[in-house]
């Protein structure tokens, strides 16, 4: 369990701290909207009323205290980097903020930011790599080069074993769980057998998965 500050709760802020409720996870809520505050209440573990840009509120919140500061302000950029800026200079151990643009990103990064999210931009990406073909279910990049992909099973694979597909050794792909009827089983032996009704995760470079898996 970690301690979080959230702050900004419009619609992406909301989802973080509910997802964030279904993970155990102690949450402190903060906007400037009484509205949006009083929404998230049923996720938080505490939250107030303020403008993050304030340093004596931020200051009040301890926020040394804070496992990780997530700014998730979309709608007013300036509030933000002085809200990821001002979160670094009260001691902040971890500072995550949310981008709209590549500008916004570079300039977090510059001011306070440890890490960025670009909803948009990594929204696009799984769009544009999810219609490439139709045996793609699901996709998450690891970083510049490496990807774990959701396959259905090619038909041709379907009755022969991990070992005598030997992906890893052919393609330098790791098979990571199959999943059957929406239950993931990562338990995979070079004896298990592939179904063509069933859906696999692979972890490998985005080349290798594209030439494996013709997409």
């Amino acid at each position: 369990m970690k301690t979080i500050l959230l702050i900004g709760l419009g619609r992406f802020g909301r989802h973080i701290a509910m997802k964030l409720y279904d993970l155990n996870h102690q949450i402190m809520a903060v906007d400037t909207n009484e509205e949006r505050v009083h929404a998230v209440l049923p996720y938080a573990t505490n939250a107030q009323i303020g403008d993050s840009t304030n340093e004596e509120f931020l200051s009040s919140l301890g926020i040394k205290n804070f496992d990780v500061c997530i700014v998730a302000i979309g709608d007013d950029f300036q509030s933000s980097l002085e809200t990821a800026s001002l979160l670094k200079e009260l001691g902040a151990t971890k500072v995550i903020a949310r981008a709209a643009t590549g500008v916004q990103e570079k300039f977090l990064l510059r001011n306070g930011a440890d890490e960025v999210v670009y909803p948009e931009k990594q929204l696009a990406n799984w769009t544009a790599i999810r219609c490439t073909s139709d045996h793609i279910l699901d996709y998450v990049e690891i970083d510049g080069d490496y990807s774990i992909f959701e396959l259905t099973v090619p038909s041709e694979w379907d009755g022969k074993t991990v070992c005598q597909i030997d992906i890893r050794k052919k393609f330098g792909i790791n098979l990571l769980g199959i999943r059957d009827n929406g239950k993931l089983n990562m338990l995979i032996t070079p004896d298990t057998v592939l179904e063509k009704n069933k859906s696999i995760l692979v972890l490998g470079e985005h080349k290798s998965i594209q030439k494996c898996f013709h997409i």
